[in-house]
């Protein structure tokens, strides 16, 4: 069951002031907070059965229910590094995405921006090496800003050459997973493994 998750995308941007600062919005801030608690406890029970049915990977800190500007961020994610790996390697991650009653997860290969070194977007570049076809899709960064790019052979061509010639900064490669608030929490992690093994070949096109 993911209904707190539900009830707190509705909340996304939403600014978190401490109770005791807060004077008449208290309890507002008390209950934003309880439940940015409780989805962030949804998202972390996920991703614990993900990682115990992934062999070789393990799971990282679930992200926060706020941002260090303590606004509301609901799309929480959750890195799987494989054993023995250095942290600005490319791993496998999932996210939430989407609002209130039309969410998901999607599976990406990917990595940690802030644990990036000087190799890290050649290799993550290398999931273009490989051929693509939907379901799966490129998420693709210019100028700081990411859009949603279909996965075609035809984009993957363009985006080799953009990536070449600067025009784009980085390139991740996407699964989604429609979810919905009653949806059984084993049954998604099923889906969810079965989205770790689409994803699979481009992670280890990577390394």
């Amino acid at each position: 069951m993911f209904s707190a998750i539900n009830d707190y995308l509705a909340c996304q941007g939403f600014k978190y002031i401490k109770p005791e600062k807060a004077g008449p919005e208290k309890e507002t801030m008390e209950d934003l907070k309880s439940l940015g608690q409780a989805a962030r406890k949804e998202m972390q029970e996920l991703s614990k059965e993900v990682n115990q049915a992934f062999a070789g990977f393990e799971m990282t800190r679930v992200s926060n229910w706020a941002n260090q500007a303590q606004i509301a961020r609901p799309h929480f994610w959750c890195y799987f590094m494989e054993e023995g790996s250095h942290p600005d390697e490319v791993g496998i991650a999932i996210r939430l995405y989407g609002e209130k009653d039309h969410f998901g997860i999607s599976v990406e290969v990917s990595f940690v921006e802030r644990k990036k070194s000087a190799e890290t977007l050649a290799k993550q570049s290398k999931i273009l090496d490989l051929p693509i076809a939907e379901p799966l899709y490129y998420f693709v960064q210019v100028d700081g800003l990411s859009h949603r790019q279909e996965g075609s052979e035809d984009n993957r061509l363009r985006l080799q050459k953009a990536l070449a010639d600067g025009e784009v900064r980085k390139v991740l490669l996407k699964y989604d997973i429609p979810v919905q608030a009653d949806t059984d929490r084993k049954l998604l992690v099923e889906e969810i493994l079965a989205g770790i093994e689409l994803v699979m070949p481009y992670y280890e096109a990577t390394k």
